[in-house]
C-alpha cells in the first residue's frame, strides 16, 4: 500500500533476473547432462556394432541396442530392394521391402531431406511400419533414412507409446549420428 523507493524496485527487478537466470542456467545444465548421456548411449551402441563379426550379429545388435540402450520398442528397420539381402531371415525388426513399394511414397519428403524426422504419422503409414498389432500402441515416432552417402538404402523407424517421447520440436542430431552409424555398419559387410 505504501510507496516503493526507486532503489527496492531495482533490486526487486535484479533479483527476478537472477532467479531467470538461475532457473535458465539449470535447465541448460540438465540439457547437457542428458546429452552427455545420450553421447555415452551412441557410444556404447557404435561399438557394440563394430565388435559385430557378420551382417546379421550387425542386425542383432541394432535391434538389441535400440531395445536396451536406448528403451525404445517397437523399432523396425526396413531395408529396399537388394539392401536386404539374406541375413535378415528370422528376425522379427527387419523387413525387406521392394524400392517400389507403394506405402514408401508417404516418406518422400523425409528421403528427399535425408534428415531424421520426429512426430506423429498417418495411421496408414504408422500400420505399415510396425504392423497392425505394433501400430495401436505407437503415439509418436522417430524416423531416420539410411544412406550408404549417396542413396537411400533403408529407414529406422522408432515407436513409443509416449506421445511427446518424439515430438516435431526436438532436436534431431543425435539421431542423424544413429542413422549415420547403422548406415556406415551395413554397408561394411
Amino acid at each position: 500500500g505504501g510507496a516503493v523507493s526507486l532503489i527496492e524496485r531495482q533490486i526487486e527487478v535484479l533479483r527476478e533476473k537472477n532467479q531467470n537466470a538461475d532457473s535458465r542456467f539449470n535447465e541448460l545444465v540438465s540439457i547437457a547432462r542428458a546429452n552427455e548421456q545420450l553421447a555415452d548411449t551412441i557410444h556404447r551402441f557404435t561399438r557394440r556394432l563394430m565388435r559385430a563379426p557378420t551382417r546379421r550379429a550387425i542386425l542383432t545388435e541394432i535391434e538389441q541396442g535400440m531395445r536396451e540402450d536406448f528403451g525404445v520398442a517397437p523399432t523396425v528397420l526396413l531395408l529396399f530392394g537388394a539392401a536386404a539381402g539374406t541375413d535378415n531371415i528370422g528376425l522379427r525388426f527387419v523387413r525387406q521391402v521392394a524400392a517400389d513399394e507403394p506405402n514408401l511414397t508417404g516418406f518422400d519428403s523425409l528421403f528427399a531431406s535425408g534428415k531424421p524426422r520426429c512426430g506423429q504419422i498417418r495411421d496408414s503409414l504408422r500400420e505399415f511400419l510396425f504392423g497392425a498389432d505394433d501400430a495401436a500402441s505407437v503415439s509418436s515416432v522417430a524416423l531416420v533414412p539410411l544412406t550408404d552417402g549417396e542413396h537411400t538404402f533403408g529407414l529406422l523407424a522408432l515407436g513409443s507409446p509416449d506421445s511427446q517421447r518424439f515430438h516435431p520440436g526436438m532436436s534431431t542430431d543425435f539421431l542423424a549420428r544413429l542413422g549415420e552409424i547403422i548406415g556406415d555398419a551395413l554397408a561394411r559387410d
